[in-house]
Order: C-alpha cells, then sequence, then structure tokens
C-alpha cells in the first residue's frame, strides 16, 4: 500500500515537472521570438565602424574599465539596439583617442564612435537593463547613420569615470547634457 502511494506521488511530482519545464521551454522561445523580430525592425541601422588597427597601441587621452551597459535608442532608453550586438551588456574598456571613443566589449565585437559622431556626454542611473546610483553611468550620445543612439558604459573605478567623462566632454565640445 505505502509502495504503491509513493509510485503515484512520483507519478504527480514528474507531471509537475514536466509542465514546469514545457512552461520554460515557451518563454524562452518567446523571448527568442521577440528579440529576432526586434532585429528584423531594426535591419536598417547600420553596422558601427571597426576600431583602426593604429588605435590598438596607442596611447589613450583616459580610458576606463567596467560594464558596456548596452546601446539603446536616443528617444526611448527602453528600446534596445539589437542589431550588431550593440544591446548586449558585457565587460569592456572605453579609450578616448584623437579618432573618437573606441568601446572594447568582451567576447564581442568592438567599435569606434568618430569624434563627428558623437554629440553628447551625460551621467545618468543608468539604462534598459541596469540602474545604478545617480550619476553612476556614463551615457555616450551619437549618430548610427540615421539613427541617434545612446551607449551606456559604467566605469568600475570613479577617477577612471572622471577622467572618461572629462576627455569625452573635450570632444563633444562642452555640449553635456545633464
Amino acid at each position: 500500500m505505502i509502495l504503491t502511494r509513493n509510485l503515484e506521488m512520483t507519478g504527480t511530482y514528474l507531471n509537475y515537472l514536466w509542465v514546469a519545464l514545457v512552461v520554460i521551454v515557451v518563454f524562452c522561445l518567446l523571448i527568442w521570438w521577440g528579440w529576432r523580430n526586434r532585429k528584423r525592425r531594426q535591419s536598417g541601422v547600420p553596422a558601427p565602424a571597426d576600431v583602426p588597427a593604429d588605435l590598438l597601441e596607442a596611447e589613450p587621452e583616459a580610458a576606463a574599465e567596467g560594464m558596456v551597459i548596452g546601446t539603446v535608442s536616443a528617444e526611448d532608453y527602453l528600446e534596445r539596439i539589437a542589431v550588431h550586438e550593440l544591446g548586449l551588456r558585457t565587460t569592456g574598456r572605453i579609450e578616448v583617442h584623437s579618432q573618437g571613443a573606441a568601446v572594447f566589449r568582451a567576447g564581442t565585437r568592438n567599435f569606434l564612435i568618430s569624434t563627428t559622431a558623437l554629440t553628447y556626454v551625460r551621467t545618468d542611473r543608468g539604462v534598459v537593463g541596469k540602474f545604478v546610483e545617480k550619476d553612476g553611468a556614463i551615457i555616450l550620445g551619437w549618430n548610427l547613420g540615421d539613427a541617434e543612439v545612446e551607449t551606456a558604459f559604467r566605469p568600475r573605478r570613479a577617477d577612471e569615470g572622471q577622467a572618461l567623462l572629462q576627455a569625452l566632454t573635450r570632444k563633444t565640445e562642452g555640449e553635456t547634457t545633464e
């Protein structure tokens, strides 16, 4: 009798397990489908410029390591740019050079925000997916083709972040927005 009851309970729990697994798989498929559709909608956004080889060995004006939070639409900080892996959150480094800001990201493509494309720099609490203390994230506003986008960066050390912010502000000729 006890053995029969235990087998019935095991079957019941296995049914719950299968239902939970199906629900998880459905949610994962919906997330994948939404990201794929977002990439399809943003297919007209051009790829950013690659970091030139001469910048890899050049001494930067300022640099900071931390987290590249991602790139979003300037009009809507909740709208990630999914194409070209710009919306991915990774660890990375930003270096300021005479040509612009070189964004180095772990595990994905590096890119350059040219000085002509860089429109403003400011600090904020963050963007989609990562919110920090007041003025904890550096936001770089720039033009990617016809799209106005913002790339958010969270420096690991505050002193590096301040030096990076000052160098970027000089690049935008003082057009910092608060």
